[in-house]
């Protein structure tokens, strides 16, 4: 037992003895009294009730000091309620209602409140943002709305009707927000809103508004309207993996003019013949813990049909946690013994949004791969900080720069400069993709980028036209 779970403990015994003592005192007393005054008439049953009193005293304390304290409705430093209760309101509501809308505000800016300004702070600027959020509803004529604090600096609040009926009162008390302050610390807030249009399953719409809310911040236009439900998604997903239904997608990427690399986009085939691409499915897959049978189902199968011929190393987005897991790695050796026309017509693109801290492993894992004959790459350079670290920092062969450098390059050649030089100081190649029109692909090749990639110079073709057939 954890020592919380042990003073946790020891606080709630003490705190039923000091509300015990005085009742086990008045029903002693009580005992005791009656017993010598009245010893002479009074009869068994007397006593049989006196210590069924006193028994039944000490479980009500004890159920009220064990059970009691076990919810709680509101969280003591916001004042909202507590994730666990409103959830459990939230769920009772949608049971409810047909229409019904979550709203979600974040704290964009906890974080640094915190380190900057002390946690005392940081608490302050939940419970301050808590009361804004109800004295900004109160004036548009919202009241008794359930508003709960579900974790970091993010607060979701229901409301009863479809989100149409929101939407402006999200936007403007988002625009009210932009200069936002308690005690001349600058608070930054974002929203998002979603409805039971979306799905009626809570844990469906909670993942929504976060997903809208990375959208705004990346101005990405918002999910469609015809997208699939979360709950037939990964009940698609489930079903393609286990039959094992998919198909490849590749385009070329040049070095010198010359087609070394494909790159390969994976989509999963439902039963009906529908396509799902791989920004629908990758976040229920990961979701669901299947990342580590996603990326072995996809190289087993591409490895074992591919064909002794091909030219090209073909290119898979693999996730780093897949690749430190050691049933990869075994996985892989057994494939490459079977399959030894494979070796060196792969390559591996990892990225991650945080930094691996047991680099050392990290780099071990990956040399043993590249005895393999796996190429290891890169992405996203100059987009998370972790590029940048793994490629001071890990033994690597490619680093691709992020779309935002390359969608206009013309426009970061200097930064992209800056790049290329730091790769080739470490004899890593560098790859850009989206390159459009003639203009962009002399560009890079003049600053001396190793890979081109985009429509100008490819389309996506079929890795095998017969592939999904074979399993």
């Amino acid at each position: 037992m954890l020592l919380p779970q042990t003073k946790e403990r020891e606080y709630r015994f003490k705190l039923a003895l000091r509300m015990g003592l005085p009742i086990f005192a008045l029903v002693i007393t009580f005992f005791l009294t009656t017993s010598i005054n009245e010893s002479q008439t009074l009869s068994a049953l007397f006593y049989i009730e006196a210590v069924l009193l006193l028994a039944f005293s000490v479980y009500f304390i004890l159920y009220i000091i064990y059970n009691g304290f076990d919810t709680r409705v509101t969280e003591i430093v916001s004042k909202t309620f507590t994730r666990e209760y409103l959830y459990e309101y939230l769920k009772k509501e949608l049971k409810k209602e047909k229409e019904y809308t979550l709203i979600l505000i974040s704290i964009d800016n906890l974080h640094d409140i915190n380190t900057l300004y002390g946690i005392k702070n940081g608490d302050k600027i939940l419970f301050e943002v808590a009361k804004w959020i109800g004295e900004y509803t109160r004036k548009k004529d919202i009241k008794n709305f359930p508003l709960g604090h579900i974790k970091g600096g993010d607060f979701v609040l229901g409301l009863r009707g479809n989100k149409s009926k929101y939407n402006t009162i999200l936007e403007l008390m988002c625009l009210q927000a932009e200069e936002f302050k308690i005690d001349d610390i600058e608070v930054k807030i974002s929203g998002s809103i979603t409805d039971t249009s979306f799905s009626n399953e809570l844990d469906y719409m909670i993942e929504n508004l976060f997903e809208l809310q990375e959208m705004q911040k990346h101005k990405k236009s918002s999910l469609k309207d015809d997208a699939i439900s979360p709950n037939d998604l990964e009940l698609l997903v489930i079903d393609a993996l286990k039959q094992r239904t998919f198909i490849v997608m590749t385009q070329s990427i040049f070095e010198d003019n010359k087609s070394v690399l494909k790159e390969c986009f994976i989509k999963l085939q439902t039963q009906d013949g529908r396509m799902i691409y791989q920004k629908t499915y990758m976040k229920a897959i990961s979701k669901l813990g299947l990342m580590l049978e996603y990326d072995l189902m996809i190289l087993e199968k591409t490895i074992s049909k591919m064909e002794n011929q091909i030219d090209e190393i073909l290119v898979f987005d693999i996730s780093p946690r897949s690749l430190r897991n050691p049933l990869f790695f075994n996985k892989m050796k057994d494939l490459f013994e079977n399959y030894p026309h494979a070796k060196n017509k792969i390559m591996f693109m990892l990225y991650e949004n945080e930094y691996y801290s047991n680099i050392d492993k990290y780099n071990a894992i990956l040399k043993s791969i590249k005895k393999m004959g796996i190429l290891i790459g890169i992405d996203r350079l100059g987009s998370i900080h972790t590029s940048f670290l793994y490629l001071r920092d890990l033994d690597i062969d490619v680093v691709r720069f992020d779309s935002f450098y390359t969608k206009e390059i013309q426009s970061h050649t200097e930064i992209v400069e800056g790049f290329i030089l730091a790769a080739h100081k470490k004899n890593v190649k560098t790859w850009i993709k989206l390159i459009e029109d003639k203009n962009d692909l002399e560009l890079a090749q003049a600053i001396g980028i190793d890979y081109m990639q985009g429509k100008y110079l490819a389309e996506l073709e079929l890795l095998k036209k017969d592939y999904n057939e074979i399993r």
